[in-house]
């Protein structure tokens, strides 16, 4: 068997589990990417070569990266390998997640720049691990130490960056409108 051949012959096992850990059906998958049941089915037991024409549709279903159903780390492999982008001034961004539609996390470091408001959709999420943070949401603004976080709707203006000349490093979340954290605290 080929490098390609095993690749590909791994892609069913992956779409099942992925559709089994959402807990949805053949059916519903079906609906959702006018793909039939019986070929779904076929995919999934390895009956059926996947094609970028199947895959796609199914990647979008699953809110996958493609890349995700074609390559993902072998079972048993916990490591993520991280590629960080180097922004304008010093700036980096490392993706911790890679699931379009889903919440999106970054690692960020962020280095002094001038403050910009920005609106757009969305939700975010913001928790410092070292250096101080400003975020200014309107005419509000706020500072945050490590450890602190703190949640926002996009939709209104607002801007982050360190507080000071020294940088920041953040963990950013982001996801669509209407996500919200959900914190759960036990009592020992």
């Amino acid at each position: 068997m080929t490098e390609i051949d095993e690749t590909l012959a791994a892609i069913g096992p992956r779409l099942r589990t992925l559709r089994r850990d959402r807990g949805r059906t053949l059916a519903e998958v079906a609906e959702e990417t006018g793909i039939s049941i019986s070929t779904l089915s076929r995919l999934e037991s390895g009956k059926r070569r996947p094609t970028l024409e199947l895959l796609l549709p199914l990647a979008r279903s699953h809110r996958v990266a493609l890349d995700q159903l074609v390559a993902a780390p072998a079972t048993g492999d916990p490591r993520i390998h991280l590629r960080p982008v180097r922004r304008s001034r010093g700036s980096v961004l490392v993706p911790l997640t890679h699931y379009p539609g889903r919440i999106q996390v970054f690692k960020q470091v962020l280095a002094p720049r001038p403050p910009r408001l920005v609106t757009h959709e969305g939700y975010e999420w913001l928790y410092v691990l070292a250096g101080t943070l400003r975020l200014v949401i309107g005419d509000r603004e706020h500072v945050l130490g490590p450890g602190e976080a703190v949640e926002f709707d996009t939709a209104e203006p607002h801007w982050f960056g360190p507080a000071d000349e020294s940088s920041v490093e953040i963990l950013h979340l982001f996801g669509p409108r209407g996500d919200h954290a959900a914190v759960r605290v036990t009592k020992p």
